[in-house]
C-alpha cells in the first residue's frame, strides 16, 4: 500500500489504470482529430481484426473495438511497466520517459501494427496536421501510462 493515500501499489494496478485511462482517452482524441464519432473510431479499431466489414456493423462491433482498444492499451502499458521495473530511471524521470514512450508507440502503431492489421491500409501521403495531432495524442498516451507506472510502483519525483 502506498503511504500517501492507502492506494494499492504494484504492477497490476499500474498496468490496468494506465491501459484503461490512456486507451479511453485515445478514443476521444481520435474522435476529436478526425471529427468522427467515438462509435466510428471503435469500429475502426474493430476493423483491425474484422477488416472493412466492421464499418457495416452495429453496436456490438463498436463494443468489440472498445475491448480491442483496451486490450492493446493494457499490453502497451504492461510493456512500459515491465521496462520500468528493470530500469527505475524510467520512473524517476517519468515525464521524459512517457513522452519518449509515446513517440515509440506512435511509430510502432502506425508503421507496424496498422499495416499488418486486417484493415491494413497503405501509407497515406504525409499530412503535417494529422502527423502532429496523432503524435501529440500518442505522447499523451505515453504520459498517462508513465504517470500510472510512477504512481503505483512507488517512485516519486
Amino acid at each position: 500500500m502506498s503511504s500517501a493515500n492507502n492506494a494499492p501499489s504494484g504492477a497490476l494496478p499500474a498496468i490496468c489504470w494506465g491501459g484503461f485511462v490512456a486507451g479511453t482517452i485515445d478514443i476521444g482524441a481520435a474522435a476529436v482529430i478526425t471529427q468522427l464519432s467515438p462509435i466510428f473510431i471503435m469500429k475502426v479499431v474493430a476493423g483491425g481484426l474484422l477488416g472493412r466489414s466492421a464499418f457495416e456493423g452495429d453496436a456490438s462491433v463498436a463494443a468489440l473495438g472498445l475491448v480491442l482498444q483496451w486490450a492493446m492499451s493494457i499490453i502497451i502499458a504492461a510493456i512500459f511497466v515491465i521496462a520500468a521495473r528493470s530500469l527505475p530511471g524510467l520512473l524517476r524521470r517519468w515525464i521524459v520517459s512517457g513522452i519518449a514512450y509515446g513517440v515509440v508507440v506512435y511509430f510502432v502503431m502506425n508503421y507496424v501494427v496498422v499495416p499488418l492489421s486486417a484493415i491494413g491500409k497503405g501509407f497515406p501521403a504525409f499530412d503535417l496536421y494529422k502527423f502532429s495531432a496523432n503524435m501529440v495524442a500518442m505522447i499523451l498516451f505515453g504520459l498517462i501510462v508513465a504517470f500510472f507506472a510512477q504512481r503505483f510502483l512507488g517512485h516519486r519525483d
